[in-house]
């Protein structure tokens, strides 16, 4: 399995995520844009890796981190797209951790850890499911941090041309 794209060549990450990796409907999240300009796949590759490290440091179980990492949004839709009305607790933000553990479930075993974070990758806004794990909290916040990131990446390029073309 080939990460170069991504910058990545810790041949240990690889070891632990290339079967999801080599996965029809993990690879199926390349069609889907998550934030900003950036497909699923992508945002979940980097969630994952970034996850791992941490983890790694911290002496948790990282294979577990890793392999949540890159399922946790692994709902296989178009979210963007969905524009009927729903009630607040019934749209996308605080529905897809448990179509990502549903699909992951299907595919792969999951263990203890890895069904937490996948579920529990949204809290706070999942307010009543409190993550059980230190590597769940890893997750969240990298996702936090990655989303952000992701969101505001096209604004920030937007921005950073326009202040090159005042200041030539």
């Amino acid at each position: 399995m080939n990460l170069d794209q991504y910058n990545i060549h810790d041949e240990e990450y690889i070891s632990y995520i290339s079967d999801l990796l080599e996965n029809e409907s993990v690879q199926s999240m390349k069609q889907y844009i998550q934030h900003g300009n950036t497909t699923t796949l992508d945002h979940c590759i980097s969630v994952s890796y970034k996850s791992y490290k941490i983890a790694k440091k911290l002496n948790l179980d990282y294979v577990s981190v890793a392999r949540a990492g890159l399922l946790h949004d692994l709902f296989l839709y178009d979210w963007h797209k969905n524009t009927e009305k729903k009630p607040l607790f019934k749209k996308h933000g605080f529905t897809h951790p448990y179509r990502a553990l549903q699909n992951a479930s299907k595919l792969f075993n999951l263990n203890d850890i890895e069904k937490d974070i996948i579920v529990k990758h949204m809290w706070p806004l999942t307010l009543t499911h409190i993550p059980r794990y230190r590597e769940s909290y890893i997750v969240l916040f990298v996702d936090k941090v990655r989303s952000t990131a992701e969101t505001f990446a096209p604004l920030t390029e937007k921005f950073s041309s326009i202040f090159s073309k005042n200041v030539s």
